[in-house]
Formats: C-alpha cells, structure tokens, sequence
C-alpha cells in the first residue's frame, strides 16, 4: 500500500490533530488494532504532507528516542541526556561507547533515503547483501511487513535488536511509499514483545504504531510551531553565518556551540541570544559543555 502525497497544508491552526477515536478506543483483536493503526498512519502522513514541519528535525529527534528506546531494551541505563553528551560532545578520536553508537546508528538512519547503501552506513557491522535479504523478507501489507523483517532479523540475530528495528521501520516506510526512514516501532514497542512471533508480534507492531504515530503527531505540530518562530526571529540576527547557523537548528535535534559556522565566542552568544528570544532551547542544564536544540 502506497499513501497517496496530499496537498501541502499552510496554515499551522490547520494542522489536523489525530481523531480522539484512534487514542481512546481500546481495540483486543488484530483486525480492530490494525485498523487503527492503519488510520493513525494515515493522520500521520497527512501532517508529515505539511510544508512547515521540518523533516530533517523532526526525524532526529525520533532517532534519538528509538536509541533510547533500543538502550533502554539492552539493559543500560542511559538515558537523551547521555546519549546526546556522548554523540555531540565527542572530540576527533573520541569513541561513543556502546550506547552512543546504537544513537548514531539511528541518526545515520534518518538522514538519507531509505536504501542498501544508506542503511549499511547506519549498520556497518552488517553486510549489505544481508541487509538486502532481510528487508526481502517482508510481504503484504505495511506493518505485517516490518514485523516479517523484524522477526527475521532476531531469529538469525537475537540481539541485535538495534539492527532488526532500524530495518523494520525501513521496510514500513518502503512499503508507505516514504522517501526517508521515521523511526516509529522502536518507540511504541515493549522488550517483551520482541521475543514474539507470528500473529502476536503483528498485533504488538499494530498496537506500537497507534502510539507512536499520536506522539509523532504531537511532536510534528509542537516542532512546526518551534520552527516557524525560529524563522521569524531569524531576520533579527547580525552575527555572520547565522542563517546557516539557524537552518542547522531546523535539522538537528541538538547543537553544540562549537558545531556552527562561526567563531566560538560569537556561537555562543548567538545560542544565548536564540534563547532570550525562546527560539531554542538549552537542553543540558549545565553551565559549560552546552547543548542547544528548537
């Protein structure tokens, strides 16, 4: 099934909210589930149509709750906080660790199309023929696709969980017809239900993505509104480089000072001026080794 590209929205009061019957019913067979996954995909890619979402933004921070997610799975205890000090604060030569290694995998993901060679950059560890394979796995429709190529991968693999979410989530978006990979299973999913199988796994991957797909909503419409004031304020800035500075905001979920194109003295200020204007956000709550993001 292939989602047909709606009509651009422009006006943000016309951002259309999930319907209160997706999140409020309480569905116990697998048709009554997939039907309202189904519908909240849908909702879903109504509002990713919406030009004034930022994709790129929005896809990072989605990566970074499926590495926590995938962390959280493993038994670790990192938490965004961590995972981000560990990918953004890391000096040439400097190792993430294994957490911070499971967030650049999904990063990696997300940022360009879904394909073989763009996914082996996200997994390096795994051949691209393997890859191949798995994502072939997959038949019918969108989601009993994904937990075919999720089942897959844990059966040959059965801890490399990070791998076989990163390719469910391919093959649903393969199969939706999306250009770019939006992590969604790995956030809706619980660890128990990547040890089922079949039919039980089917419905947990239904049930995962009405959940996944309101908070996705959510985070679309709170990131557009974030987006449209950091454009607004952006005319207001006179430091040299700031709209580069300001577009690599609208693409990344958290920037560190010394990643944008100006002086480091000069970045920091205009991080602090961004934030007197309520365009971002400081997001670490520390003193030094700052981190910044709308």
């Amino acid at each position: 099934m292939t989602l047909a590209r709606p009509d651009h929205i422009n006006d943000l009061d016309t951002l259309p909210w999930m319907p209160a019957w997706v999140t409020s019913a309480r569905a116990e067979t697998l048709e009554d589930v997939a039907f309202l996954s189904g519908a909240a995909l849908n909702h879903l890619h109504l509002v990713l149509g919406y030009e004034g979402v930022p994709q790129a933004l929005l896809r990072d921070r989605l990566a970074l709750r499926a590495a926590e997610a995938c962390v959280a799975f493993s038994g670790r205890p990192e938490r965004a906080g961590e995972l981000r000090d560990a990918v953004h604060l890391m000096r040439p030569g400097d190792l993430p660790g294994p957490a911070g290694e499971t967030y650049l995998a999904w990063q990696r993901a997300v940022e360009r199309p879904v394909a073989v060679k763009a996914l082996g950059r996200a997994l390096p560890n795994v051949e691209p023929g393997q890859i191949a394979a798995w994502l072939d796995t997959g038949q019918g429709g969108p989601v009993g696709r994904a937990a075919m190529v999720l089942e897959a991968v844990l059966r040959e693999t059965p801890r490399a969980e990070v791998p076989a979410l990163i390719l469910a989530d391919a093959a649903l978006g393969q199969a939706l017809g999306r250009d770019h990979l939006v992590p969604l299973l790995a956030v809706g999913l619980k660890r128990a239900d990547l040890r089922k199988q079949g039919e039980d796994l089917r419905l947990a991957c239904h049930r995962a993505l009405v959940l996944s797909a309101v908070e996705a909503v959510r985070l679309s419409t709170d990131l557009a509104r974030r987006a449209a004031h950091l454009k607004a304020v952006a005319p207001k800035l006179r430091a040299k480089g700031a709209g580069n500075a300001v577009e690599i905001f609208l693409n990344r979920d958290a920037v560190a000072p010394s990643a944008l194109p100006l002086p480091d003295r000069a970045a920091r200020r205009l991080c602090d001026r961004l934030v007197d204007l309520g365009a971002v956000r400081e997001l670490t709550g520390r003193d030094t080794f700052r981190l910044y993001g709308v």
